[in-house]
């Protein structure tokens, strides 16, 4: 086995290579805007650091949101095409997921998972303190998720660190590697390999006026 993980749900990107063993290479980037710049180099990278090439792959594993529209669409869509032009056996595994099963360990009850969603807004879920998502994914405004009164790991929880229970860790972006050991360990409860966008995209396209 040799697995391909990647996430675009972020500002972040994160890619891991895993032999069915453990992970073998990694790859990180980040530029809120760049991910189709971004990803193929860091794919090579990892590619390379495991000494593997795309030939090489059986399966490939993506986080499927939620997440931008954009960057969200880079991972899902790469996800997708490699999966059929190489034959490989695909993965679809919730962003927010993956961060849980980063934080549950540092738990003893529930928790809450949010990254930014924009417009002054957070995609989170609930989860228990072994990792099981029981509410969510969701996007609301910081103060709806606040009145949980539980604390809030991720990215959106730092943003809006003044009115979130944030607590401080490193646990920001969903992390490639634990979605390739959660896939391979079979911990990873997968979902289709379908962006999850929540919500509809900002940029819409222009409807010309009816002539009078």
């Amino acid at each position: 086995m040799l697995l391909l993980a990647f996430d675009t749900a972020s500002p972040a990107i994160s890619v891991a290579v895993h032999d069915g063993t453990e992970i073998v290479g990694t790859a990180h980037g980040e530029g809120a805007m760049a991910h189709g710049e971004l990803l193929a180099p860091a794919i090579a990278t990892a590619l390379g650091e495991a000494g593997a090439t795309m030939s090489d792959l059986t399966d490939v594993a993506v986080g499927v949101g939620p997440g931008p529209f954009t960057g969200l669409r880079v991972g899902v869509v790469s996800a997708l095409t490699l999966a059929q032009t190489l034959g490989l056996t695909a993965h679809g595994v919730c962003s927010l997921d993956v961060l849980a099963l980063e934080a549950h360990e540092r738990f003893d009850d529930d928790f809450v998972v949010a990254t930014d969603a924009r417009r002054k807004e957070v995609y989170w879920g609930r989860y228990a303190a072994t990792g099981e998502r029981m509410i969510g994914p969701a996007v609301d405004h910081p103060e709806t998720v606040a009145e949980l009164g539980l604390p809030v790991v991720g990215r959106g929880a730092r943003l809006y660190a003044d009115r979130l229970p944030w607590v401080e860790q490193d646990l920001l972006d969903p992390s490639s590697a634990t979605l390739a050991r959660a896939v391979v360990g079979g911990r990873a409860t997968e979902i289709p390999l379908e962006p999850l966008y929540l919500r509809r995209p900002d940029a819409t396209p222009q409807v010309a006026a009816k002539p009078a």
